[in-house]
């Protein structure tokens, strides 16, 4: 690898979504601790956006070399840590402030995404040794469902002015345990896709319906 750089790392057109969506989780988890929850909520969305797009166009850059692409697994990893496990985990924590079961379960659930995203780094890096394709199965839920997942319960909740955030908690808890339970699930394409982007949209309403 070149060592004489102006700055470390790689900032080509592959990773901006990347940062981008980086940047989308750091801002929300600071409006997070700020008792800013809808703010926050909103970033999560964003940086959910940008996860769904950034891979494909990584992809349009055909002559991308090794440590690239390396690069560009880890930093997808350590990007997703903080938009898809601190965020999620800060939102939650942040609606039910002071409440030190949620403080476990919130801890417990990045630490779930943490070992997650460590094992598919490991995982993707031993595949790509032995076959050059896209993967097609991923095993335990993805940390990006998050992106879905806490947006559509918070929505839900303000829309029927539910007192309670118990069903934030539950959400969290669950999902941090299919992180990490090894069931086959197959990756979306453009079908699966566009149906995330319709659940998005509907999220979208129900998120300004309950403001």
């Amino acid at each position: 690898m070149e060592q004489k750089k102006k700055l470390l790392g790689y900032y080509n057109y592959t990773v901006i979504l990347t940062y981008i969506g980086m940047l989308s989780g750091f801002l929300g988890v600071v409006n997070a601790y700020e008792g800013k929850s809808l703010n926050a909520v909103i970033c999560l969305m964003v940086a959910g956006l940008c996860d769904m797009f950034d891979g494909a166009i990584a992809s349009t850059k055909k002559n991308r070399t090794e440590p690239e692409k390396c690069f560009g697994i880890q930093i997808d990893s350590l990007s997703d840590l903080i938009c898809f496990g601190m965020l999620p985990a800060s939102i939650v924590y942040s609606v039910n402030s002071g409440n030190r079961l949620v403080l476990v379960i919130s801890a417990l659930y990045v630490l779930s995404a943490l070992i997650r995203l460590a094992y598919f780094n490991v995982d993707e890096q031993e595949r790509q040794k032995k076959c050059t394709g896209s993967r097609e199965v991923y095993f335990g839920l993805p940390v990006t469902v998050s992106a879905l997942l806490i947006p559509m319960v918070y929505g839900l909740i303000g829309l029927f002015s539910a007192a309670q955030y118990t069903a934030l908690t539950v959400t969290l808890l669950i999902t941090g345990v299919l992180f990490l339970l090894p069931f086959p699930l197959k990756k979306a394409h453009s079908l699966g896709k566009a149906c995330v982007i319709l659940v998005g949209v509907v999220e979208i309403v129900i998120v300004c319906l309950s403001v």
